[in-house]
């Protein structure tokens, strides 16, 4: 009875504010004679967004909420007429949007993206009052399971909100982002989602959910094009840098989806992506690649050759090569790893009489990751390198004989420099070395003398390296031991008179026992 009475109460108060009586002696609205919602939900839109101060915007908020929480919710959701359900869709998407308006962040005023921390002063404290009053407006809206249509209209910006302000960021607080995180499990509940990816892609394909949205009530549908279609006018070349919330929200949401649900939306993820991926600054540079790399591995090869858009993200991708950015580079050459057998086959899989077997963007790549290897004095790039080329060897396969005499001064150059503590640059390259003896051997014996020496000298530093853990040693021996074992196999045994004539005088005893098992293993 209280509940109830404090209902009419809130409910005789608003409806009283919002129906201003046009002179004294008209009597206020009686509280059965209700207006219809939309009429309401209308007014209440108009003060939302002709709130004049923070104070009077607070309290309208609250007694959103509470109206929200307390009035009938048959009234809340009934339509008047057979086309009142689309006006009441309408209806409580403006609400919505109002009730987000009153969070909204700050825009920059040019493109530099970026604003100082006391610009979001005030958006904590208004973001939490929004997040509650649309977690009641969810929260009723999940005891009315009919009115799939209304969630489905405001489940998008609602969806946008919470990403925008559930994660740390400069206009967050740790009470805004239990606010958002909690309106954000609100929506999950009243859609019967499952989950954030279940959230935007729904149980299955886009047909198979148009056949049967009326069988389900539309509950297993996603809500990625919608959430798109609210962030598509932002997203533009021009006015995605204003508001630095945009790109978190699009690379949540992008990173959420997978195949088969990524490739209807490609010519909307796409665009925006390229734009990340070609902004100056690293971290915007770093997510656009990212982004790329998750359509890359989601996208069916068919559609990403379509109009061209694997090459498009090739020349975009293959660009950032010449940058300094050790972590752009780290992510670049991972993501052209997987676009690269979108564009063509790898070279290690063409049969050796294959006429195919000609220069291809594999070639392209390597040549220009190896060159600048060479001449790479920093040791963040140096690792980067090192970690990448191990897998571009094993991609070329034999086609790598075209790249020896760059491959060679790049092995002789790494193994020559200490990489202390864990010496990760030597053991990447003594990979490479492996991976290249085994790959293109006919064409190792000629290299052997200058590799020999190189394995040698190396097996002498690390073992008088006292700065070395004993695992590290260990391992940085036994390839070094495996690559001489590989050598003298391409020589056809020649190295073993010369292994045989190193004795104590020019070496310690850990280099011998490593050396015995390299003619023992031979000898056998």
């Amino acid at each position: 009875m209280e509940e109830t009475s404090a209902a009419r109460m809130e409910l005789s108060s608003l409806l009283h504010d919002l129906h201003p009586t046009s002179s004294p002696s008209e009597k206020p609205l009686p509280s059965p004679s209700l207006p219809p919602i939309t009429e309401l939900l209308s007014r209440l839109q108009e003060k939302l967004i002709g709130s004049s101060s923070d104070s009077e915007m607070s309290s309208l908020i609250g007694r959103v909420e509470r109206f929200l929480q307390a009035a009938d919710p048959h009234w809340l959701f009934s339509a008047s007429q057979d086309d009142g359900w689309a006006e009441l869709q309408v209806a409580y998407s403006s609400l919505v949007r109002a009730l987000i308006g009153c969070a909204a962040l700050p825009l920059c005023e040019d493109d530099c993206g970026s604003l100082p921390a006391a610009a979001y002063h005030s958006v904590p404290s208004r973001a939490g009052a929004v997040c509650s009053a649309l977690t009641a407006l969810l929260g009723t809206l999940g005891n009315r399971g009919s009115q799939t249509g209304v969630l489905l209209a405001v489940a998008p910006p609602i969806c946008v909100f919470s990403v925008t302000h559930f994660q740390v960021q400069p206009w967050t607080s740790s009470s805004s982002r239990a606010a958002a995180q909690s309106l954000q499990e609100a929506l999950l509940r009243a859609g019967g989602w499952r989950d954030s990816a279940h959230l935007l892609m729904g149980d299955r394909s886009q047909e198979v959910e148009e056949e049967e949205e009326e069988e389900e009530g539309g509950r297993s549908r996603g809500i990625l094009g919608g959430i798109l279609d609210v962030l598509q006018p932002q997203l533009t070349k021009e006015s995605w840098q204003r508001c630095e919330a945009v790109k978190v929200v699009f690379a949540w949401t992008l990173l959420q989806v997978t195949r088969p649900s990524l490739s209807p939306h490609l010519s909307h993820l796409l665009p925006p992506s390229l734009l990340l991926n070609d902004h100056y600054r690293p971290e915007n540079c770093m997510l656009g690649v990212r982004c790329l790399h998750h359509i890359v591995l989601n996208t069916p090869a068919a559609d990403l050759r379509q109009f061209n858009r694997a090459e498009v993200l090739y020349q975009a991708l293959f660009k950032h090569l010449y940058t300094t950015e050790a972590a752009v580079i780290q992510s670049v050459l991972s993501c052209l790893l997987d676009l690269l057998l979108v564009l063509e086959k790898p070279p290690s899989s063409l049969a050796p009489s294959s006429s195919c077997r000609k220069p291809c963007r594999h070639d392209d790549v390597l040549r220009l990751v190896l060159t600048h290897m060479e001449a790479e004095h920093k040791v963040a790039l140096r690792h980067v390198y090192a970690t990448a080329l191990p897998l571009y060897i094993d991609r070329m396969g034999v086609a790598v004989c075209r790249h020896l005499r760059r491959l060679e001064w790049v092995v002789l150059g790494y193994l020559e420099v200490r990489d202390p503590p864990e010496e990760m640059s030597r053991l990447k390259i003594l990979e490479v070395l492996e991976k290249t003896i085994r790959a293109a051997w006919p064409r190792m014996e000629c290299r052997v003398g200058v590799l020999l020496r190189c394995l040698l000298k190396l097996l002498v530093d690390v073992s008088s390296d006292s700065e070395l853990s004993d695992s590290v040693r260990q391992k940085l021996m036994n390839q070094t031991s495996l690559c001489l074992k590989l050598l003298d196999a391409c020589c056809h045994g020649d190295l073993q008179p010369l292994l045989q004539q190193v004795d104590s005088s020019c070496c310690s005893s850990e280099v011998l026992s490593c050396l015995a098992t390299v003619t023992v293993t031979t000898e056998r």
